[in-house]
């Protein structure tokens, strides 16, 4: 997933459950089990998943947009294969992560609308521009890194679908992450340039990667009932701790400086010590006011009425499908 930042744990209300067997429930749980479509859960783990997966959903759709402005401006015809074999991987990430939601008892539909609405969010890193190239290799590295660090984990998610929905989506996000790498790495040791080019986008790209695992642990309240649940296995500061710790040896491989003056190793700790991060354009972003958040929907709102004839003449076929076994039968 991209991160806990888009408010989908933090802002969680628990309703009252349905009446369901809590103890087996829980017992089911305790023993590291796996939750499945047709057991009994409660409501309020259930809503929680919807919340989750249909806003990790939306962000892989939502972030076909950045990539997918250089697919025809990428530098050779292979930087264009592989781009847009990533945007289609993503393409597919949404589909999945679609498909396990509607294990839980909600429309597809419902939830595309919700999302052009405004009642449900993606992930606060699509809401920055792509400027140059090198942004598509910071894109890689550091959002799709972040993506990793928090997807992993998801593996192991007690609600069968989304975990075992995870898996392949892993395996895809390691190939975009070293692709991002790898364009910088050649940006970095390129030109002058070539180089502050790819520094740029990484100064840019630093900080709001930081910000996808969410707000800190003492803002997100919801978080220990979604790791009680076993939904989440790490807290957001665990997540985005094991992110910083990884990425800086990256960096020094790649040749560039991460743009904070506080990074530092810490022996006591075995990690990193990092700056304060302005949780203020977080949560600034998330209420519509980023760069480009008016841009990004109103770009998925447009394709989705230009491909409403799509999905009718995929409907239609169904139906005639339907009738003609229907008859045979």
């Amino acid at each position: 997933m991209y991160g806990n930042d888009f408010g989908g744990d933090q802002h969680t209300r628990h309703e009252p459950d349905r009446p369901h067997d809590d103890r087996a429930f829980t017992a089911l749980l305790a023993g590291e089990g796996r939750v499945e479509p047709r057991d009994d859960m409660p409501e309020g783990y259930r809503k929680t998943l919807v919340r989750q997966i249909a806003q990790h959903a939306h962000s892989e759709i939502i972030g076909m947009q950045p990539e997918g402005n250089w697919i025809s401006r990428a530098p050779s015809l292979r930087r264009k294969a592989i781009l847009m074999a990533k945007v289609q991987d993503e393409a597919g990430h949404g589909l999945y992560l679609y498909a396990a939601a509607e294990t839980l008892g909600v429309d597809r539909a419902d939830l595309v609308d919700q999302l052009h609405s405004g009642r449900q969010k993606y992930s606060s890193i699509f809401n920055y521009p792509t400027l140059t190239w090198a942004d598509v290799g910071a894109i890689g590295w550091l959002v799709d890194g972040a993506a990793i660090t928090n997807q992993v984990p998801l593996c192991r998610c007690s609600y069968g679908p989304y975990a075992r929905a995870m898996v392949r989506v892993c395996k895809e996000e390691s190939f975009h992450q070293r692709q991002g790498f790898e364009i910088l790495y050649t940006l970095s040791h390129g030109t002058p340039s070539q180089k502050a080019m790819a520094q740029d986008a990484v100064n840019r790209y630093w900080w709001p990667s930081l910000m996808m695992f969410g707000p800190p642990d003492d803002d997100s309240p919801n978080s220990a009932q979604s790791m009680a649940w076993g939904i989440k296995r790490f807290s957001n500061d665990e997540l985005r701790q094991r992110f910083v710790d990884m990425t800086v040896p990256q960096a020094q491989a790649l040749g560039l400086t991460l743009p904070d003056p506080d990074l530092r190793w810490n022996d006591e700790r075995g990690g990193y010590d990092y700056g304060e991060i302005d949780f203020t354009e977080l949560f600034e972003v998330i209420r519509g006011n980023g760069p480009c958040n008016t841009e990004r929907m109103a770009h998925k709102r447009a394709a989705h009425q230009a491909g409403a004839w799509a999905r009718d003449a995929a409907e239609a076929y169904a139906e005639k499908h339907a009738r003609r076994t229907e008859s045979v039968a």
